[in-house]
């Protein structure tokens, strides 16, 4: 583990950038920044566009690890290169920004309320080929639409000894159950799960740190007991589904939680704006949700 970057992540300002959109979700990420689908033919395509938006966000001078303390990246992106560099090189040594790797490889079926993560049989590979490009940690993400508890328990189960694989491998996982927001038992789905986290961290041997991601909750600082933990380096919130406005304001009423945003970071860049217009568009999202990590 690289000290100034475990550092940054404990007690940095700013908030981590998610721009991890796998092969299902690209489509609508590149529609909502002007790239419809009938502007690629193939998946070689569609991920070089995917990337140039990527790159041009990074590039971008409000990108900055004074603010963006960390970016998570999909496998694909850390793949290729930024003005020649790897991308997580670029991250680190040009903008000051820890980089991440989302490794899920997607959402099983329902069960008990739950979306599972589907097995990853090549985990290892890919994380012994990130720790060595330069990776610090992952992120993984599973789904919970119900407040049962015996789902719940079997969720964070799975988050956790995936997250001890990683661990494993000298890197820090960010374990990510996400609460769906429309759901309406959602308050309780966050007090049973909120519980179960909570007895797993106690589990963890001392000197092990992991990371949470975690949907913005209905009650203000319902979280607090996870984010003073001992075994938690940091608690990110995942904007969900919320507006930019609406993430923001939750994330300023939860004290020691800072945003990983991706939808609500890009919200208004679009391939056709000049470069003055986009850096100006993301420098005040930037902002925005920089100030609303900042408050708590």
């Amino acid at each position: 583990m690289d000290r100034k970057q475990a550092e940054q992540m404990r007690s940095g300002k700013g908030f981590i950038a998610a721009l991890d959109q796998s092969g299902g979700s690209t489509p609508k990420a590149l529609a909502l920044y002007g790239i419809p689908e009938s502007a690629y033919s193939d998946d070689a395509e569609m991920f070089a566009l995917v990337h140039a938006m990527r790159s041009r966000i990074v590039k971008s001078p409000a990108f900055r690890g004074d603010r963006v303390i960390g970016a998570i990246l999909f496998e694909n992106t850390m793949d290729r290169e930024i003005d020649g560099r790897p991308s997580a090189d670029f991250l680190w040594q040009e903008r000051g920004v820890v980089p991440f790797l989302k490794v899920d490889k997607g959402l099983a079926d329902t069960t008990d309320g739950m979306r599972l993560m589907k097995p990853m049989p090549g985990l290892d590979a890919l994380l012994e080929r990130a720790a060595k490009g330069g990776i610090f940690g992952t992120k993984m993400r599973s789904v919970i639409d119900a407040a049962d508890t015996r789902g719940i328990a079997a969720n964070v189960a799975q988050q956790f000894e995936v997250g001890q694989q990683i661990l494993d491998h000298g890197l820090v996982p960010i374990i990510e159950p996400e609460v769906t927001i429309s759901i309406p038992d959602k308050a309780e789905a966050e007090a049973i799960l909120r519980d179960e986290i909570a007895a797993r961290l106690d589990k963890l041997p001392e000197g092990v740190e992991v990371m949470l991601k975690l949907t913005l909750p209905e009650v203000a600082n319902h979280y607090r007991p996870l984010v003073d933990h001992p075994r938690v380096m940091r608690v990110v919130a995942l904007s969900g589904g919320y507006s930019r406005h609406e993430a923001n304001q939750r994330l300023a009423q939860n004290g020691g939680i800072i945003a990983s945003f991706s939808r609500a970071l890009t919200e208004g860049l679009s391939a056709d704006q000049s470069e003055a217009e986009f850096d100006r568009v993301l420098s005040e999202a930037i902002d925005s949700i920089y100030t609303a990590s900042c408050a708590g």
